[in-house]
């Protein structure tokens, strides 16, 4: 019964996903330009630049969402890698409810609050064969369940374990931290415990390990192509 009710919970938030809507950097060669949160970037312009392997973050501003930015003291909650830009536009592999899919660019920025994005890129650049075993991880994880219960070892999926798995099975590149729920939530002394404790049904699994957003676009294998706003 508990599982039940946490998956229609689940449900009935993350079918709202799709409808919820500093400084910042561009790279070009060697040289990175820096704008003002304020100023904005076309979407067109930012798809230009991008690469496959880049990571891409966005907030989702709707609960548990907004939950998961706040707890782990982040503006992002969720995050995908591009595996395609040979086309129109962009591709973004991503876990998303209910199956992990790949998406466009634009409909990937469109959901994300004030359409706020940052683009995060591994130092050294990828070899053709870098960016094809990339896109041949990612198309592996395609069409796997949601995981709302975010553990790193269950059979289903989340986003931030959905990168982080792509990557290190790709490069054996390991991005973001993997921590327990005790040290995530203890880390943090205004996480929303009453929160975590209605979505795990009173019990928050403090053992359970995962791998957050926030911890992958902080991680020091990476740096930083593009954060700020964008003009669709």
């Amino acid at each position: 019964m508990t599982n039940t009710l946490s998956f229609f919970l689940a449900l009935t938030v993350l079918m709202l996903a799709p409808l919820a809507y500093a400084s910042e950097s561009r790279e070009i060669g060697v040289v990175t330009l820096h704008y003002n949160r304020e100023d904005r970037m076309h979407i067109d312009h930012l798809s230009k630049e991008l690469r496959v392997g880049d990571i891409v973050f966005i907030h989702i501003d709707i609960l548990p969402f907004r939950k998961i930015a706040k707890d782990t003291q982040s503006w992002t909650n969720h995050v995908g890698i591009i595996i395609d830009v040979a086309g129109d536009e962009p591709i973004v592999a991503e876990s998303t409810f209910p199956r992990s899919t790949t998406t466009p660019f634009s409909k990937f920025l469109k959901r994300s609050k004030d359409y706020r994005v940052a683009i995060k890129r591994l130092h050294d650049p990828l070899s053709v064969a870098q960016q094809a075993a990339i896109k041949d991880a990612a198309n592996k994880k395609l069409g796997r369940w949601y995981d709302t219960g975010f553990n790193l070892h269950s059979r289903k999926q989340f986003c931030s374990r959905y990168v982080h798995e792509v990557v290190n099975e790709a490069l054996a590149i390991e991005l973001g931290t993997i921590e327990n729920m005790r040290t995530l939530l203890t880390n943090n002394p205004k996480a929303d415990l009453l929160f975590w404790r209605i979505w795990y049904f009173g019990r928050i699994p403090w053992d359970r390990e995962t791998v957050t957003p926030a911890s992958i676009l902080h991680s020091p294998k990476l740096h930083s192509v593009f954060d700020g706003t964008i003009v669709i």
